[in-house]
């Protein structure tokens, strides 16, 4: 008799928690609600739970948190996200960040509960199949003799199952596996590895993963091309007595709809933003006619609208460049044309130009660098990653505060940094600063204007050119961001 399945809502609305208790308890689901996402961990923690249903903003911790936990604490549990922001951005990242599935509020009862029971299904599927191999794991040669008993299960999955031995020979797959590879023959096991997958860098995790270089509890994620489609591959260790490890188990997901979305996205917002920065140009290009005299004298309060519709004119162009910068990192197009870069070049130039910004705001400007060593990078990508630091570091520093730009060399690294005396961040706000369009919530930089991408925008130029960046910061002390970027090898 199968056990009932047992269901987290974690959601703040009273009403949403009410009526999927409502709902479910009626199908033969046994029901647990939590109001915020802290409560729903903590449940967690004390009870085994098949089916978490995750509302995304939620008070104390919110629901991207609740997801990154359980998938790297409870990775077996599908997560379906319920929430009434149901844009197509958050599905893709929520469905990249490992959520089973995603539905909006308020939600149809019959899709609603489609969706529950293909989860409940795949939940007893996966608990069936991981009986199975347990059952089977001291020996993976015997498992071809076993695999009538896993056959029912494994043809209907949709995903590509694949378990090697030590040696790298196939010794279970099922047809999914054989159909997102493209290989249209039926080939008995044990097979070696060859005469299935043809990707070099997947042969090569299992090789890692089999000379224990890989966590032995852990898994190995990454995305491999067959003919057209995008295919996402889990590898991770069989272990047998004593833990050592016998084999590999790799499952290989379709991603391809969730890249086309992604492209789709990317294209959109693209041609949103060329179609709307052609008529702003030319708006503010009359309105600077009409600063300057050529279509007649222009009274004093006049000519003050003016300027402030070319303000707001430019903060949206602003905008429009962020989201065109944004789009371009997301398709790898936006570093375009690297050499060797001197670094205190840079700096100097970037004190040059924000000098006279920060003295009118009483700020101190400061830089120093030694040991500097030559990187290999985009100039005008790094000279707008200073811009855009070095302008925050202003911005939320108050009158009589310093800005301190430093630079130096680090083993194989160039290290810099961005320090403040400002207003700082609380340690809550940390992990989200590099998300894009988050803007950090203070009472004294209310009046500073910005579009939320910049930090995005740094993130995705640095990690483009194999970098890190990090942040420390006390509240109402200071921040320091702190960038490593690899230098250049020196020939032998």
């Amino acid at each position: 008799m199968n056990e009932t399945i047992k269901i987290l809502v974690i959601d703040d609305e009273k009403a949403i928690r009410n009526g999927c208790r409502r709902v479910l308890t009626g199908k033969g689901y046994e029901v647990i609600t939590a109001e915020n996402g802290q409560i729903g961990l903590d449940i967690l923690a004390k009870k085994s739970m098949d089916i978490i249903l995750l509302d995304l903003k939620m008070p104390v911790i919110g629901g991207e948190k609740v997801l990154e936990t359980t998938r790297r604490e409870y990775p077996d549990i599908p997560v379906i996200i319920i929430t009434g922001h149901g844009t197509v951005d958050t599905a893709v990242v929520c469905m990249k960040n490992g959520a089973y599935d995603f539905i909006t509020k308020p939600f149809q009862i019959d899709q609603f509960l489609l969706t529950i029971t293909r989860a409940a299904e795949k939940r007893r599927l996966e608990q069936k199949a991981r009986q199975f191999q347990e059952e089977n794991i001291r020996n993976l040669y015997d498992l071809n003799l076993e695999k009538s008993r896993l056959k029912t299960i494994i043809q209907q999955m949709a995903n590509g199952v694949m378990v090697t031995n030590r040696n790298l020979e196939v010794v279970l797959h099922n047809p999914a596996l054989m159909r997102l590879m493209e290989i249209p023959e039926e080939i008995e096991s044990p097979a070696p590895i060859g005469k299935i997958i043809h990707k070099e860098s997947l042969i090569d995790t299992l090789k890692q993963i089999l000379s224990g270089e890989s966590p032995e509890e852990g898994s190995v994620s990454q995305e491999i091309t067959v003919g057209a489609n995008a295919l996402r591959a889990i590898s991770a260790p069989a272990l047998g007595p004593n833990k050592a490890v016998a084999g590999t188990v790799t499952v290989l997901e379709d991603i391809t709809a969730f890249k086309q979305l992604d492209e789709m996205k990317s294209d959109f917002v693209n041609m949103v933003a060329h179609e709307l920065r052609s008529p702003l140009v030319s708006i503010r290009q009359l309105n600077s006619v009409l600063l300057e005299g050529l279509a007649g004298p222009l009274e004093e309060k006049q000519q003050d609208f003016v300027k402030r519709g070319m303000n707001k004119i430019d903060s949206l162009l602003e905008l429009i460049n962020d989201l065109l910068d944004v789009a371009k990192i997301e398709a790898g197009k936006y570093v375009q044309h690297q050499v060797p870069t001197d670094i205190g070049q840079i700096i100097e130039e970037t004190v040059a130009l924000m000098e006279p910004r920060a003295k009118e705001q009483g700020i101190t400007l400061t830089h120093s660098y030694h040991n500097l060593k030559p990187v290999q990078a985009d100039p005008k990508n790094i000279e707008e990653i200073f811009n855009n630091l070095v302008s925050n570091a202003i911005n939320y520093s108050p009158e009589g505060g310093r800005v301190t730009i430093t630079a130096r060399g680090l083993a194989e690294y160039m290290e810099i940094k961005v320090e403040d005396t400002g207003v700082g961040i609380p340690p809550e706000e940390l992990p989200k600063i590099f998300d894009k369009f988050y803007r950090v919530k203070h009472p004294k930089t209310r009046q500073v204007i910005g579009t939320g991408l910049g930090l995005a925008i740094v993130r995705g130029v640095i990690e483009a050119h194999h970098g890190t960046i990090d942040v420390e910061s006390i509240p109402d002390k200071g921040t320091t961001f702190r960038i490593l970027l690899p230098v250049i090898e020196p020939k032998d």
